[in-house]
């Protein structure tokens, strides 16, 4: 298998004006954890490494910069409020405080999206309710739900999805492209096929990231935009619209 690390900053509409901060970012997060595999780092190291890079990075929507929920605050995955910050006082995780995570950008578009005529959309899951069917401020997290917002086996490979969260849970996308994987489609084909049979069933758009057993990766995408990344081989690969795709070496400031 040919060690390789492959992100993605979201699929969607990004503004003009945050597109540089955002290709950047993804590359600057797939190149940190390149870097802690070729260290010898395990691949759970190097999965982290990227990881907090994305989360204290504001271009992004995680962490610092997260969409916000109808009472103007962030929220955790899985575990909520109380509950959330106890686990993490007994993992010896150390706190934040919130307004740190807070950025003007995100005020702004949940201010936007609380106006009087934003014209509320209920979303398709019970006592649920957003006023953006693509950037919802209700509590909850595609990536709770196993198979959609993500899913990895060893013996098939790995996907992370992002985009339409209501569309993707109901076709369980991220496992739908592991199905067709299994079926013997490479990475690239089987991710463009389930975003295919997404938008055809539920007129749902989205984007992935995929890479299977032997190190072969894909980053596609049906939605307008997606920042997204990929280290391999000493090269770094990222884009952000279809069909765009550049390669420099690691070692270059991107």
């Amino acid at each position: 298998m040919l060690p390789v690390v492959v992100v993605h900053g979201g699929a969607g509409h990004i503004p003009k004006e945050r597109a540089q901060n955002s290709t950047s970012g993804v590359s600057a997060a797939a190149r940190a954890g390149y870097i802690v595999l070729k260290g010898g780092g395990s691949s759970m190291d190097a999965v982290v490494e990227a990881v907090t890079q994305l989360e204290n990075n504001p271009s992004f929507n995680a962490g610092c910069g997260s969409v916000l929920n109808v009472k103007g605050e962030t929220s955790r995955a899985c575990l909520t409020a109380e509950g959330a910050k106890q686990f993490a006082r007994s993992m010896g995780v150390p706190e934040v405080p919130m307004e740190s995570l807070i950025t003007e950008y995100s005020r702004m578009r949940w201010r936007k999206n609380l106006a009087p005529d934003a014209n509320p959309v209920e979303c398709q899951i019970p006592d649920l309710t957003c006023t953006d069917p693509h950037v919802c401020v209700c509590v909850y997290l595609l990536l709770c739900v196993s198979g959609c917002g993500g899913y990895a086996d060893n013996n098939s490979g790995a996907v992370s999805t992002t985009g339409h969260g209501e569309a993707i849970m109901k076709v369980v996308l991220a496992r739908l492209i592991l199905f067709y994987m299994e079926q013997g489609q490479s990475a690239e084909a089987a991710s463009d096929s389930a975003l295919a049979y997404m938008k055809s069933r539920v007129d749902g758009l989205g984007g992935v990231v995929t890479v299977d057993p032997q190190g072969n990766w894909a980053a596609r995408f049906s939605s307008w935009q997606m920042a997204w990344a990929a280290a391999q081989k000493d090269t770094l690969h990222y884009g952000l619209y279809t069909g765009e795709h550049f390669t420099q070496s690691i070692d270059e400031p991107h």
